[in-house]
């Protein structure tokens, strides 16, 4: 099951969290067995940020964590490296949608606003460029 499945009504971040970092070292742990100096691993520990937090939330075992509701905006975050290569992903979704429905209204316009500004992102950083031409793009978007 992939972590977005598992990822429904009533699960805690803090064990989606936990059980996506035991995969990534189980995972990598198959690959490259021959290669005995080789690091591989947990290059950004898996981050499951909800609603309105942005980025980056990693519940602390002692500490409050969030149970997931039907409804939330979720962004999971994750990255693994092999031999010092890098490499990232990052999924948003939305909690217990139906397989084929659509996602409406302000859910809907915060995801494609992102995606939006990832695409500006993309095309505008380059040389010659500077950041603030990055920046107004977004604020456009925003708008």
């Amino acid at each position: 099951m992939s972590l977005v499945e598992a990822s429904s009504s009533g699960v805690l971040i803090l064990s989606l969290c936990e059980k996506s970092d035991a995969m990534i070292m189980e995972e990598t742990g198959k690959i490259f067995k021959k290669e005995k100096e080789m690091k591989k691993g947990i290059a950004f520990p898996t981050s499951i940020s909800v609603n309105n937090c942005v980025c980056h939330f990693y519940p602390l075992k002692s500490g409050q964590d969030y149970i997931l509701k039907e409804g939330d905006l979720v962004k999971i975050d994750l990255g693994v490296y092999v031999d010092g290569f890098i490499a990232n992903v990052a999924h948003t979704f939305v909690v217990d949608v139906a397989q084929g429905s659509q996602v409406t209204g302000r859910k809907a316009d915060v995801i494609k606003a992102a995606h939006l500004c990832a695409e500006a992102a993309l095309r505008l950083v380059k040389p010659g460029n500077q950041n603030t031409q990055v920046t107004e793009a977004w604020n456009k978007v925003a708008q």
